[in-house]
């Protein structure tokens, strides 16, 4: 107890002294650096797949208001057109600590090349940096939040941060001053509206755009393959993802549904726990955990229906991507899923987390041709816009405020 007491004093001091120091750098006289008409952007962020990655940083080099993308990271960055990958040597990594190292690579690149954009994905630590540093050199600073409010809500201590989900409960001052931070970034790119909103309702009034990342649209196609797979559900298999909901439904709708099968496609902390409660369930034959895989879209191809049993979510990648392919989706009606997912048109959003109402959706998608190639064909068509050439449009039009 005394320990989670002590940290959270910490990080209200260490958020404190950040918030000083931007105002006070804000208070300098620092020329406002003039960009170019192509636009030079640093960006760093932790990324746990090259999926992920490429889905938002392939758009926006595409841009045509982009020059170059300086990607700092210390995990290998996929080969992308117009986008240059930076790392911290060994020794720093090894000496300061993969983040410490990443995030002073990133401030003495910034400090020294000034940048047209500083950019950070996630708010904790990377968006702050990137905000600070943006200050620092008189440049405009992009916070992507790709976590959904709760990258701030309760002063970030239900992330994947490892330092301020140390906190294990809300802390409203933290949270507070995180907002405060964030109302100085110059443009603020969410994945859905969840974020947006909440960002509005507690008085930040910076550029906001939404951004869920741009896709292959010749990758994530129908295809033909036969479809082995009744449900499928992509993720990191964390608490949140609510992974044993999916499985307790599978074993209920298996009394409605025929010889019902079921692909999950991830790894993370909870993989072993998962498939030991597979396992207890009696679903080790028609559920199959295949981990961590590159080939995505085939996996997609090979599955009739995408599911999320979240309890916290924005507008997930899986779901854009296998929407793409064709695949009705039943989710949780939580976060920025609602963005894209209709009720009754190209899946289904459930209210509870319950294992109950999810079995009854399998059953009733699955055992019925007719809605399934409806809610098919409706799930292709909203996708159109989320290609890599409609998204970069996109940027192109954020873009055109920051350049000559």
């Amino acid at each position: 107890m005394f320990k989670i007491v002590f940290t959270r004093y910490i990080l209200r001091l260490f958020v404190l002294i950040y918030y000083v120091t931007l105002k006070g750098i804000t208070w300098l006289p620092i020329k406002r650096k003039e960009p170019r008409k192509k636009l030079n952007v640093l960006i760093t962020g932790t990324f746990y797949s090259d999926n992920w990655l490429v889905t938002h940083l392939k758009p926006l080099a595409m841009s045509d208001k982009i020059a170059v993308v300086k990607m700092v990271s210390v995990r290998k960055v996929p080969d992308i057109e117009n986008v240059k990958a930076i790392y911290p040597s060994k020794n720093m990594q090894k000496y300061l600590g993969e983040v410490p190292a990443r995030l002073l690579l990133f401030a003495w690149i910034a400090m020294h090349e000034k940048p047209d954009i500083v950019a950070g994905f996630h708010l904790l630590l990377n968006g702050l940096v990137a905000i600070l540093m943006a200050k620092a050199i008189g440049t405009r600073s992009l916070y992507i939040c790709g976590g959904g409010p709760r990258e701030v809500m309760g002063g970030g201590y239900n992330t994947e941060s490892k330092i301020f989900n140390k906190l294990k409960t809300p802390d409203d001052l933290i949270e507070s001053i995180l907002i405060r931070s964030v109302n100085n970034a110059n443009i603020i790119v969410s994945m859905g509206t969840g974020a947006v909103d909440y960002f509005k309702s507690r008085g930040v009034v910076q550029q906001f755009e939404i951004v869920p990342g741009g896709f292959d649209e010749i990758h994530f196609s129908p295809g033909n393959l036969i479809k082995e797979y009744d449900l499928i559900l992509i993720g990191r298999l964390s608490n949140v993802k609510r992974v044993d909901i999916f499985l307790h439904a599978i074993k209920i709708a298996s009394q409605q549904v025929e010889n019902i099968s079921a692909v999950i496609v991830g790894d993370g902390p909870d993989y072993e726990k998962l498939n030991n409660l597979s396992i207890e369930l009696g679903l080790e034959q028609q559920v199959n955990f295949v981990g961590w895989q590159s080939n995505v879209a085939q996996w997609l191809q090979k599955s009739k229906v995408f599911v999320l049993t979240s309890e916290s979510e924005g507008l997930s990648q899986a779901l854009i991507q296998a929407m793409m392919v064709g695949l009705p989706a039943v989710v949780t009606n939580i976060g920025d899923l609602s963005d894209l997912v209709v009720n009754s048109n190209n899946g289904y959003l459930v209210d509870n987390l319950d294992p109950k109402d999810f079995a009854e959706i399998f059953a009733e998608i699955i055992n019925n041709d007719s809605t399934y190639n409806t809610y098919s064909a409706n799930a292709y068509s909203a996708t159109r816009k989320y290609s890599y050439a409609n998204v970069s449009k996109q940027w192109n039009n954020i873009l055109e405020e920051q350049s000559e």
